[in-house]
């Protein structure tokens, strides 16, 4: 759980929180950092002091992010091939550095907003780990 400061009585809710992480700050107070680097999740806010490094979001990102960018380029791709009949090379020339580039530059902002939808519902990724300890 997440831990709250008196900066930040009540926790958000669900799309408050997700919308804060969609913009990769904390979705506590929408405030403070959520990130100290590309994707790594700060310890915690530097604003309200919420334990974002409990959360661990694991391998939903990158799934998100490929469901997202495959939906946005395989359809590209298709109209593509079907009104411009283009050669494979251009396929690659073309679709492998945007998908790349999509993935790279969405990854951060989706990693986020599962932060957001993590924090919000409470779920820290430990839980696992702390029942196998007791």
């Amino acid at each position: 759980m997440i831990e709250l400061s008196p900066v930040s009585l009540e926790r958000p809710s669900l799309g408050q929180a997700v919308w804060r992480g969609l913009r990769r700050k904390c979705p506590v107070c929408g405030v403070g950092a959520a990130f100290v680097g590309y994707l790594k999740v700060a310890p915690s806010c530097s604003h309200c002091n919420a334990a974002l490094g409990k959360v661990r979001a694991d391998d939903a990102p990158p799934y998100f992010t490929i469901v997202i960018v495959g939906h946005i380029v395989i359809p590209l791709m298709f109209l593509a091939e079907k009104y411009y009949a283009i050669s494979l090379l251009a396929h690659s020339l073309i679709w492998l550095p945007l998908t790349a580039a999509l993935t790279l530059g969405l990854l951060p902002y989706i990693k986020g907003g599962t932060l957001g939808l993590m924090s919000s519902l409470g779920i820290t990724g430990t839980e696992s780990s702390e029942k196998t300890e007791a």
